[in-house]
């Protein structure tokens, strides 16, 4: 009887585990088509806002769209000439780095053997090697230019979109039978990924920018590539602000020397304490909903499922994915997994709610 108790929960565990990993597939299959359309979803999030703002002034959608659409190709046309020269003059000043670390190892390695230290020049060379991350870092670069490839038709379903974002909510209600009809938490869940978007955006903007400043004035190599790279990055949560100041630190300490790296370093934790930390936390107001444990995780699988996008995207992504299991009453414990320990009601002794 046992068996037979079991043996639907069974199956039923087996189908969505056969369903989990059909889906998987299917992302890594689709994934320059999917990294397209999240790219377009990303824009049009930012600017919805804008075009809504324009339309409440009496602008017709029709302009309203156009004017913020030629907006973004404006930001996207000047971006791409500063931070594409940038990212020439790397790539062509790369090898002369990569020696001029080689002469320094080899100069450390001499100073060591003085003191009777010998062997240390290959652990140097082979495992603590600017030019390993230095080229894992134009890797990156290059990954994300990669994505905004198909730039053209990104542009295009982000201006169908901005068309459409007034009218949505009209649409949607009219298709559920009822015109009047208001979705009390779809309507939150929508606000809370446009308000992170659009608050992430703006702070990691103001990352790049300071980060690029300091650079700049300690004399570093490449400083709006850095900032670029700041800016990018700090959409990626946790790690991504730490990764971002790796290469230009190591810049500094091969070119510029100690002192310069550890002012550069400072200058990256004093930005991302301040912006990230204090700032952006108040802004933000309440948490986002997630625990840090699924917020490391998502960034591990998004980032494989959907490389650079995926990583930058994963906050929202996973949003979405608590949001339809918190609508779905054989889903809603996995919402209670993805969601932080405070939104667990405490349990007590009698095994009661209190």
């Amino acid at each position: 009887m046992t068996k037979q108790g079991n043996s639907p929960s069974g199956t039923r565990f087996l189908m969505i585990t056969a369903a989990l990993v059909i889906i998987i597939v299917g992302i890594k299959q689709a994934q320059p088509v999917l990294v397209s359309l999240l790219l377009a979803l990303f824009l049009a999030t930012l600017g919805t806002p804008p075009v809504l703002w324009l339309e409440r002034r009496r602008i017709p959608t029709f302009v309203a769209v156009l004017l913020v659409v030629a907006g973004m190709i404006a930001i996207l046309l000047i971006l791409g000439t500063i931070v594409g020269a940038s990212i020439n003059s790397f790539y062509t000043g790369l090898p002369a780095y990569q020696a001029l670390f080689q002469e320094q190892v080899s100069a450390f390695q001499s100073f060591l053997e003085t003191k009777g230290i010998r062997g240390m020049e290959k652990i140097l060379l082979e495992y603590i090697n600017p030019g390993s991350v230095m080229s894992l870092t134009a890797r990156l670069i290059a990954e994300l230019g990669s994505a905004l490839s198909n730039i053209v038709l990104i542009l295009l379903t982000v201006t169908f979109i901005l068309f459409e974002a007034s009218s949505f909510p009209v649409k949607l209600r009219a298709a559920l039978g009822d015109p009047l009809q208001v979705f009390p938490q779809f309507t939150r869940f929508v606000s809370d990924i446009e308000r992170y978007m659009l608050i992430k955006t703006l702070i990691s903007l103001a990352t790049g920018i300071l980060i690029g400043i300091w650079l700049y004035i300690l004399g570093v190599d490449f400083p709006i590539l850095w900032g670029f790279l700041a800016f990018l990055l700090n959409y990626v949560p946790s790690v991504g602000s730490t990764i971002a100041g790796v290469p230009a630190v190591l810049l500094a300490l091969i070119h510029l020397g100690v002192g310069r790296a550890v002012m550069a370093a400072a200058g990256y934790m004093a930005v991302n304490f301040i912006l990230d930390n204090v700032i952006e936390t108040r802004i933000m107001g309440r948490k986002l909903g997630l625990s840090t444990l699924v917020v490391f995780l998502s960034l591990i699988f998004w980032g494989s499922m959907l490389g650079p996008v995926g990583m930058v995207l994963c906050i929202p992504l996973t949003m979405t994915v608590k949001f339809a299991c918190e609508n779905n009453e054989d889903t809603q414990w996995i919402a209670l997994l993805l969601g932080p320990a405070e939104s667990v009601r405490p349990v007590s002794q009698t095994g009661r709610n209190e």
